[in-house]
């Protein structure tokens, strides 16, 4: 066992599950992170986690799960940003008719999904998400999306804060740096989230999936 984890072993490490309806996140999957002329380029680790995510979606459409997208979405002058947009000089690539504010490739909104346009780090603040979420009585949602030390992390802890079940899977989040990643996944397992893996989410999806079968 890492220092780390002794560390925090039996202090931080209550587990929470799924809930009984959940709803899928997918944060911020833009066309910035894949584009290696973007300052917000993120390499391997977003090419994994939209793979990851995509399979995901899959699964959760067949378990009739919500999925929900997020899209950063500025004025031209970026002033909705705020001091976000003042401080993250690389927020410019989600200006309007920038190509890199365009969903990444492969990924599209179907028609009966959710898209949630922000403009700060959580996919929850200032926008109509937790009360849409529990209006459709979703109470936990999955997470995934980029980056995870960004905008995954923010949205968990808000996720939390507006009472919903939080869970989070590893390999469908992404940063530009496995440091910041891996630092931000404990963080988020400790105090805020599961941090599960692809494959027991797709296992509880599957599970789902056989029950949407036998009710039909």
């Amino acid at each position: 066992m890492s220092g780390a984890a002794e560390n925090y072993a039996g202090v931080y490490d209550r587990q929470v599950g799924f809930g009984a309806r959940p709803a899928l996140v997918l944060i911020d999957f833009a066309h910035a992170y894949y584009d290696e002329a973007c300052p917000l380029f993120a390499g391997p680790g977003a090419v994994n986690a939209l793979a990851a995510a995509l399979d995901l979606r899959a699964a959760a459409r067949a378990a009739g799960v919500p999925v929900v997208l997020t899209r950063m979405a500025l004025h031209p002058s970026g002033i909705d940003g705020g001091r976000f947009f003042e401080k993250a000089a690389p927020l410019e690539a989600f200006l309007p008719g920038r190509a890199t504010a365009d969903f990444a490739e492969g990924l599209r909104p179907e028609d009966d999904e959710l898209v949630v346009p922000k403009q700060y780090p959580s996919a929850f603040f200032g926008t109509s998400l937790a009360s849409t979420l529990h209006a459709m009585g979703c109470d936990s949602v999955i997470l995934t999306g980029l980056t995870t030390s960004g905008c995954v992390r923010a949205s968990c802890v808000d996720a939390m804060s507006h009472g919903f079940r939080t869970l989070v899977v590893r390999e469908a989040c992404g940063d530009r740096h496995e440091g910041p990643h891996e630092a931000n996944l404990f963080d988020m397992n400790a105090k805020y989230a599961d941090v599960i893996g692809l494959d027991a989410c797709l296992a509880e999806f599957e599970r789902r999936a056989g029950h949407v079968a036998v009710r039909a």
